[in-house]
């Protein structure tokens, strides 16, 4: 039996206004799920796949992308499967991509267009900047709980309750925030997410009342969504990445809050400002901003010469205190 097979293009599009990550999203089909700007890549117009990528998000958001980088490949058969859908299998390859404040000219707030979202209304329990959510101790420990509970003897090397607490911090394990896809892979097996009680897992129909837990997306998008916010946790500590998401000039304590924003932590102020300093990664941009409220404060840039400097120029912020 032949089976077609698409490639299609997805990109994570990530900026940090107001303190707030956000992802620009696309409303498609006539339920108008939130989805990420997706295209099929077609070998006859696009030379390569970052091509393609860039195409169909300026095409769909007027956006044009700066920072790219590829993440992986999704192709779980029924991604994009209706029910009796006959149509090819559509393999995507998901992209994350950064913007900064000044480039997000994307037509939000159109009718039907494009729009910036904040990344915490999809995974709200990512979100551990004043506290720990509470959504995770009143609703996700107890049912992961009852899930474990239902196959003790797990055959695999890590059983469910193991998997569970490296995840989510219990048994003497530690929050990691760069756990989110694992998390959210946890939280879809155990059917605690709508896009499981959609694709008709077993596990959705033990649930009343059923959690809910954040919005859903279109197809695996937010599956797509939690891997680019792995990636970008994890990059933060060894690639200056985090300056593609700022102006070409900004003071120390709003470079902190776009770091937390991306990593969900609070972070100490003057040991995030040691690190800063430690690693070189400012300089001096020779003025001060007015607009924070209280005295002037100096303002920075990236030092662009920290590049050549070592290999690994990024934030070490270490563990959760």
């Amino acid at each position: 039996m032949k089976t077609d097979i698409q490639v299609g293009l997805t990109a994570a599009i990530v900026a940090v206004e107001d303190l707030t990550p956000k992802i620009l999203m696309v409303a498609t089909g006539p339920e108008k799920i939130d989805g990420l700007p997706f295209g099929p890549f077609d070998p006859l117009r696009h030379r390569t796949l970052d091509i393609g990528l860039r195409s169909w998000v300026e095409a769909q958001t007027k956006l044009t992308l700066g920072y790219v980088e590829q993440l992986y490949t999704f192709g779980d058969r029924g991604r994009h499967a209706q029910a009796g859908d006959a149509g090819p299998h559509v393999m995507s390859v998901g992209y994350l991509a950064l913007a900064r404040p000044s480039e997000n000219s994307a037509r939000a707030g159109q009718p039907d267009g494009p729009r910036w979202r904040d990344w915490y209304s999809y995974f709200p329990w990512e979100d551990w900047r004043t506290k720990e959510p509470a959504q995770i101790d009143d609703v996700i420990r107890p049912a992961l709980e009852r899930w474990c509970a239902l196959s003790p003897d797990d055959a695999r090397p890590l059983r469910r309750s193991d998997r569970v607490g490296l995840a989510f911090g219990q048994k003497g394990a530690v929050w990691d925030e760069e756990r989110v896809l694992d998390r959210f892979e946890l939280l879809y097996e155990a059917g605690l997410v709508e896009e499981a009680l959609r694709d008709g897992r077993d596990s959705a129909a033990m649930w009343d009342p059923f959690p809910r837990l954040g919005l859903a997306m279109r197809f695996d998008h937010r599956r797509i969504l939690a891997t680019a916010i792995s990636r970008l946790r994890a990059k933060l500590k060894y690639r200056p990445v985090v300056f593609e998401l700022m102006p070409e000039t900004f003071t120390l304590t709003e470079l902190q809050h776009t770091v937390e924003a991306i990593s969900g932590r609070h972070l100490h102020k003057q040991n995030f400002r040691r690190l800063v300093e430690q690693g070189g990664l400012v300089e001096s941009a020779g003025g001060v901003s007015l607009s924070t409220g209280g005295r002037p404060a100096a303002l920075y840039r990236f030092r662009r010469d920290v590049m050549s400097e070592r290999p690994a120029p990024g934030l070490r912020l270490g563990g959760r205190a």
